[in-house]
């Protein structure tokens, strides 16, 4: 496991290779997760809708993904925060944000293995997140050889 370390950023990437030890049946990659917390966030940042629309659209361009249907958008009544879910034909893109904390989280899940989006510059670039965690695991199947 590697950590990276910032100003007001921390980094780890998981090696994958938390399944144990390795018996019968073979480990096959089954993709990459990216678990983003960001905070330092304006509450008028985490519900405005469009601008957090704009960071998925971003994700989604520059890694090359694929949007299957209409991205689903949920802004909640009064100081209440917003959700929004992209199906991807790699796999999901979600973003849910708290106001109340002035903290947003994104979870990205590709099937296949992608470079990884520069999620500190553009989450402040884009949000002004003073903070940013990302965690990166990369997901592994254990084959069952006795199918």
């Amino acid at each position: 496991m590697s950590l990276e370390k910032g100003p007001g950023t921390f980094s780890r990437k998981g090696t994958g290779d938390d399944l144990g030890e390795k018996g019968p049946g073979s480990i096959s990659a089954a993709g990459r997760e990216w678990i983003v917390e960001c905070s330092g966030v304006p509450a008028e940042v985490l519900r405005d809708v469009g601008r957090l629309r704009r960071v998925c659209e971003r994700v989604v361009e520059e890694l090359g993904l694929h949007v299957v249907g209409a991205p689903q958008w949920h802004a909640f009544p009064g100081p209440g925060g917003v959700t929004g879910l992209y199906l991807l034909s790699e796999s999901h893109l979600a973003c849910h944000t708290y106001p109340e904390f002035s903290a947003a989280t994104f979870n990205l899940y590709c099937c296949r293995e992608r470079s990884d989006w520069p999620w500190h510059d553009r989450l402040r670039e884009l949000l002004h997140a003073t903070r940013v965690e990302v965690r990166s695991v990369a997901r592994n199947l254990r084959l069952d050889t006795h199918a």
